[in-house]
Formats: C-alpha cells, structure tokens, sequence
C-alpha cells in the first residue's frame, strides 16, 4: 500500500467534519471523539448530559483504539451502548503524543470506514 500523507489526510478529516458537522475550523480534537462516539452510538444529534459526553468520548476512545490492540468490542448493553474489554494498558504517553496517537487513530477510522477518498 502506498505510503499516506497524513498531514494532507488530517486536513481532509478536519474538512470532513466542518462540513457534515460545522464544527469551527481546527476544532479540538475532544470534538472529533464526541462526534465520532455519537456515530458509533448511532443516536443522532440530541441533547446529552454530561454523563454521556464523557461516555461518548470514551465509546469513540475505545473504537479508535481497536485496531491498534488495546479495546476489543465486547457487545451492547441494555440501553444500546457498544461495551469494549482493555486488552492491553495504553501507554504513559505526554499530551502531544496522546494527540498524535488520536489523530493516527482518526485517520485510520476514516479510512476504514471508507469516509475518506485517499489516493
């Protein structure tokens, strides 16, 4: 497979989510996990309790990080949840690179997820 740009990919994600979601341009990246969770809950947009942004974050935390080994998509719960196991501990990782580790993971949802055109 060809080597991706993941700057130029990066840029394509952000565009993404400016135009589907209106978010600001640059948003932070807390943003792209809860839109993401909302997409992995499958529950559209609607009010949500502080309670649930955090869940949200977490849902989008544990799906981004499958790929990579350390979540395993275990099942639903009664309210329609997605459930994940830890498989492995994350590492002790310095704010930049927890952020450079999420936009890898991002970038790797939307090509997995076919949301992308990569060429």
């Amino acid at each position: 497979m060809e080597e991706i740009n993941e700057i130029e990919v990066w840029k394509d994600v952000e565009k993404f989510f400016v135009e589907n979601f209106q978010t600001e341009k640059n948003p932070p990246i807390e943003t792209l996990l809860f839109l993401i969770g909302i997409q992995e809950l499958g529950s559209g947009k609607q009010k949500y309790s502080k309670d649930d942004k955090v869940n949200l974050i977490h849902i989008a935390v544990c799906r981004l990080l499958e790929p990579f080994g350390f979540y395993e998509f275990e099942d639903y719960d009664d309210d329609g949840w997605p459930m994940y196991k830890q498989l492995e501990e994350l590492p002790e990782l310095k704010p930049n690179e927890q952020q450079l580790l999420m936009k890898k993971a991002i970038i790797q949802y939307f090509i997995d997820e076919d949301l992308l055109e990569v060429s």
